[in-house]
């Protein structure tokens, strides 16, 4: 394996380098009343190289004057940049014709665009053509969001405020993902994420009762929104925790977790920005001390069944069910 980028592995503050990607199109309504004037809108997602951060900007068109105002809008609130990534054009050969002739634009480096980064002495970098594996800052839990983004709001009539409000909530649900534990000792779960970079404290979102299964019709404009921010939440979480569970081939013996090991609980009808953790307590082994196929690992499968899947916070192997006790 070769060495990481600098950038990835050298500390920064938030966004100094970052990587660039795009979401969409769409469909916004700029008019509340029922015959509003419809446009396209596009996501710019900006991921920070260091410390795995993101940051949302919704982008009326995908135009050289757009772009940079969204860049603008990054620095301002998170500061500078001096290095930033992108995917190369012809990575784009399958996107939207529309993100297709942005990228295009951006790489043929107009005269607007090269007068600004050169300004702001900001270095951008392409990635190598038909290589997408060197963007593999852009994980598969950002891949996931993008696709439960555009699959929950693609048909979506909404305002842009309404739009912008969505992909801001959207923003601080990805800067709550757990990243590594912060301390070893066994009687305390706080974990470090990337939202303690942004804001010195772990991202929370304001309490909103559950209405997933409340028609669309019964709901005001601004439950609506939380609507869809909610069903977004659970099917990307559901695909993050999914990607964490590494998949081992059935010849190779699977480290057990240790005692005290700090776990992701999956679970159910869990509000946006909130994680189930727990502790291991005691590992129980089968007959054969590796299977768990006795009673008594029978009998903890029961009890680990409601409490759902484990998965390890240093996101690197998930336990069997049912061979592990914990406790939340």
């Amino acid at each position: 394996m070769g060495n990481l980028p600098s950038e990835t592995v050298t500390p920064s503050v938030p966004f100094l380098n970052s990587g660039v990607d795009f979401c969409g199109p769409f469909q916004i309504k700029f008019k509340t009343q029922r015959k509003g004037i419809f446009s396209k809108a596009n996501v710019a997602i900006f991921v920070c190289l260091a410390i795995k951060a993101i940051h949302l900007e919704a982008v009326t068109d995908l135009t050289t004057e757009a772009f940079i105002a969204a860049l603008k809008r990054l620095c301002a609130r998170r500061g500078r940049i001096s290095t930033l990534i992108s995917d190369n054009s012809t990575n784009f050969k399958g996107a939207n014709a529309e993100l297709n002739r942005f990228m295009k634009l951006i790489c043929n480096k107009n005269e607007t665009l090269a007068n600004y980064f050169a300004s702001e002495a900001i270095q951008w970098k392409f990635i190598p053509p038909r290589s997408p594996n060197f963007g593999g800052l852009w994980e598969a839990g950002v891949k996931s969001f993008k696709h439960h983004l555009y699959r929950t709001l693609v048909n979506s009539k909404i305002t842009f405020e309404e739009f912008e409000t969505i992909i801001i909530q959207i923003e601080g649900i990805l800067n709550s993902r757990p990243l590594v534990l912060l301390s070893d000792n066994i009687n305390e779960y706080e974990v470090l994420t990337p939202g303690h970079f942004i804001i010195s404290r772990p991202i929370s979102a304001i309490p909103k009762p559950a209405i997933l299964d409340i028609s669309d019709n019964r709901l005001s404009r601004w439950l609506y929104t939380a609507k869809c921010v909610q069903i977004i939440w659970k099917r990307w979480e559901n695909d993050y925790l999914n990607h964490l569970q590494q998949k081992n081939k059935w010849q190779f013996e699977k480290k057990m977790l240790p005692v005290g090991c700090l776990v992701l609980l999956k679970e159910n009808d869990l509000p946006p920005c909130k994680w189930a953790m727990a502790r291991i307590l005691e590992v129980i082994y089968g007959t054969d001390e590796s299977s768990g196929s006795d009673s008594s690992s029978k009998n903890f499968f029961t009890v680990i069944s409601k409490l759902g899947s484990l998965i390890k916070q240093q996101l690197a192997c998930c336990c069997d069910r049912g061979r592990v006790p914990v406790t939340k």
